[in-house]
């Protein structure tokens, strides 16, 4: 038996990249940082930030690619998967990414001060007035994640 799982909390570093597969499927891409503090052996806060790549597939690229932006605090639980290419030099690179399965928007927007994130593009749930929930009951289950209230 054998587990590669990744759950990560963090903040994207720039709006994601939407992009589309020769066979028209959706991908996602950002980047994350994650943030680590701790106290070095001079007794001192210091901080460390990890920096993720993250790709989504199909369905939830879209969601990631319409509702995600700069700043936002996001849940992500993923796996890990490597690949292989060769820089301009020939040279063989390895880099790694976050293939996300589930996504959780955690900041209210963009910055998490209240100020709008980016336009979505016009869909039924932006269409809706801001006191209304913007889901339908129905359409809840086909959302991986869950509306804020």
């Amino acid at each position: 038996m054998s587990v590669n799982k990744v759950i990560l909390i963090g903040n994207l570093g720039k709006d994601p990249e939407m992009k589309h597969t020769a066979s028209g499927v959706p991908v996602c891409r950002f980047s994350l940082a994650t943030n680590e503090t701790f106290k070095n052996k001079a007794g001192e806060t210091e901080q460390h930030t990890e920096w993720h790549s993250v790709v989504c597939f199909a369905r939830l690229a879209e969601i990631c690619g319409q509702y995600l932006a700069k700043g936002r605090q996001v849940y992500i639980e993923g796996s890990i998967r490597s690949r292989k290419w060769d820089d301009r030099d020939g040279h063989e690179r390895k880099s790694y990414d976050i293939v996300a399965r589930y996504m959780q928007m955690l900041s209210s927007s963009a910055n998490g001060n209240g100020t709008k994130p980016k336009e979505a593009k016009p869909t039924q749930a932006s269409q809706a007035s801001e006191g209304d929930n913007p889901f339908r009951q129905d359409e809840v289950s086909d959302i991986p994640f869950r509306p804020l209230p």
